[in-house]
């Protein structure tokens, strides 16, 4: 089978291209993306690793990014990477701006609903850094490998670009959220503990990974090689 090239999308006026279930899978992963943040907001205990909860489910954010990649390209992984940190920045700002409102009178519930969704600027700095990095690093490893490989072997593909991306992007949060103010140690130990969990976390969704990426392929009849992309991450304008 010939290869697909990755090649930027016809302009308004031209013939629309069909996004079939691509828009499914975007607002997948930016929800998935939203909903970790705020989960992460708890510490819970798993198997006697302290983790904060918002673990469970941002793995998810990079199978999804595999899929998106994988199936439709760089480029317009690239838009859902974007679309995703945007949508962070802005519920961070919104969310700051309703802790701050003065509570109604009677409303007895402000210091237990600050406490939940105050935004520390640090922690959120943290988090858009890490979370933008990681996930380029993530797709442009696997969309380069997929070119590299003619579509062979998707799970190395999807493996290593995980234990890359979820390196950058473990070690990018951790320092610029708790550098300085937890002790160097346990810094240690929670990146590496965190990574740990991640990237076993992506090795056993590998074959629910395969279902999705073959379904998608399937029923859309994508299978985008990124021979030719400019894999400039500000080039928005390529999608």
């Amino acid at each position: 089978m010939t290869p697909e090239i990755s090649q930027p999308l016809p302009s308004a006026g031209g013939v629309a291209r069909r996004l079939g279930l691509f828009p499914i899978v975007a607002i997948a992963f930016v929800v998935a993306l939203l909903l970790s943040n705020l989960a992460a907001q708890k510490l819970i205990n798993v198997f006697g690793f302290t983790f904060t909860a918002g673990i469970l489910l941002f793995p998810v954010t990079y199978i999804f990014g595999d899929c998106l990649t994988e199936v439709y390209g760089f480029a317009r992984a690239r838009l859902v990477i974007w679309c995703g940190f945007v949508a962070n920045v802005f519920m961070a700002a919104f969310m700051s701006l309703v802790v701050w409102m003065a509570p109604a009178e009677g409303w007895l519930y402000q210091a237990s609903f600050a406490s939940v969704f105050e935004m520390v600027p640090r922690t959120v700095l943290a988090s858009v850094v890490a979370y933008w990095s990681g996930e380029f690093m993530n797709s442009y490893v696997l969309a380069r490998l997929k070119v590299k490989t003619g579509g062979r072997h998707l799970w190395v593909r999807t493996i290593s670009s995980t234990v890359l991306g979820q390196a950058m992007d473990t070690v990018l949060f951790i320092v610029i959220a708790f550098w300085g103010v937890l002790p160097t140690g346990l810094l240690i130990r929670a990146a590496i503990s965190g990574y740990i969990f991640k990237v076993l976390y992506e090795v056993l969704a590998t074959p629910l990974t395969y279902t999705v990426v073959r379904w998608l392929k399937r029923i859309d009849r994508e299978d985008v090689y990124d021979a030719e992309t400019n894999f400039n991450p500000f080039a928005i304008r390529d999608f």
